[in-house]
C-alpha cells in the first residue's frame, strides 16, 4: 500500500484518517446463524453472502472500520470462505473504510508465515487491512506477522486482555518484568508498544500494532486520557463499535501513554 511517494502507508495512519473522516465506529461483521434466521435468511451460504455483502453495501465509506468474524464464514466450508473474500475486497474497494479481519491467528514459525502470507500481503485473495492475532505462543511468534504487516502497511490487533472468564487466568498471572512485578497482559502490551517504536521513528501518526483490551462483560467505557494511559501502547486506537448482530464490541480502545494520541470523539465500546 504505497502513499505514491515510495512509502508504504501505515495502517494507523489510515485507520487515522479514516477516524477523522468517519467517526471512530467499527461495525463487526458476525453472520451466526441466529442472526442469519432474524434477517429471514437461510443458515448456508446463499444466506451468508446475502447478509453479509448487504452490510459492506450500506457501511463500506461511511464507518471507519468493518470487521469480518472469519469463524462464521469458514463453519460453511469453501464456500463460506469465497464469500469471505469477497466482502474483504468489497470492503476495501471503497480505499477509506479499513477491513479489519477477527481470526485471532496464532502459531510458531512457519506456521505463523503461512498465516502472515495468507492476511497480510498484497495481492492475497484474504488480504485485509489489519488482522487479529493472540499472542499466547509468545509476543515473539507474531514476529512473521508483525514482519509482513509492517512491510505491506497493514496492522495487527493483538490479544491482551479479553472478556471471557477463562482468559483471566492466564492474563492476570504476574511474573518478573523489567520494572518489577508485571501481569502477562500487561506484558503484551508491553512488547507491542516496543515493536512499534521502530516504525514510528521513521516517520507517520501511529504505529501499526495496537493491543487488545476488554473490559468487564457488560460494562458500558468511553475512551479517556486514563484508559489510554493504562494501555501504555502508542498505537493505533481501537475503532470500537456496534456489531453488525446489534450488540456493542467488547474490546477497549488502547492507545499511547500521554496525550500523543488522545482522540477527539470517545470510542463508544461495553
Amino acid at each position: 500500500m504505497s502513499t505514491g511517494a515510495g512509502r508504504v502507508s501505515s495502517f494507523g495512519d489510515r485507520l487515522a484518517a479514516a477516524m477523522d473522516d468517519l467517526g471512530p465506529l467499527c461495525v463487526g461483521i458476525d453472520p451466526h446463524p441466529a442472526l442469519l434466521a432474524s434477517w429471514g435468511l437461510p443458515d448456508d451460504v446463499v444466506g451468508l453472502r446475502r447478509f453479509a455483502l448487504t452490510v459492506v453495501e450500506a457501511l463500506a465509506g461511511n464507518v471507519a472500520a468493518l470487521k469480518p468474524q472469519s469463524a462464521f464464514f469458514e463453519r460453511h466450508g469453501a464456500a463460506g470462505v469465497a464469500v469471505l473474500e469477497e466482502v474483504l475486497a468489497a470492503g476495501r474497494a471503497d480505499g477509506r473504510t479499513q477491513m479489519i479481519l477477527d481470526a485471532k491467528r496464532g502459531d510458531i514459525g512457519s506456521t505463523m508465515a503461512g498465516y502472515a502470507d495468507a492476511y497480510l500481503r498484497d495481492g492475497a485473495p484474504l488480504a485485509c487491512d489489519a488482522l487479529t492475532v493472540s499472542p499466547y505462543l509468545g509476543v515473539g511468534s507474531l514476529d512473521p506477522a508483525v514482519r509482513a504487516a509492517v512491510g505491506s502497511g497493514r496492522g495487527l490487533f493483538v490479544l491482551a486482555l479479553t472478556s471471557n472468564p477463562e482468559g483471566a487466568s492466564v492474563q492476570h498471572a504476574v511474573g518478573a518484568g523489567p520494572d518489577g512485578p508485571e501481569a502477562v497482559a500487561a506484558a503484551v502490551a508491553r512488547q507491542v508498544r516496543d515493536l512499534n517504536a521502530a516504525e514510528l521513528a521513521g516517520g507517520g501518526r501511529l504505529g501499526s500494532l495496537a493491543s487488545w483490551w476488554a473490559p468487564p462483560s457488560g460494562r458500558r467505557c468511553a475512551t479517556s486520557a486514563s484508559t489510554w494511559r493504562r494501555s501504555a501502547v502508542r498505537c493505533s486506537p481501537r475503532a470500537s463499535g456496534r456489531r453488525a448482530r446489534g450488540r456493542r464490541s467488547s474490546a477497549r480502545c488502547s492507545g499511547p501513554p500521554g496525550g500523543r494520541c488522545s482522540p477527539r470523539r470517545p470510542a463508544r465500546c461495553s
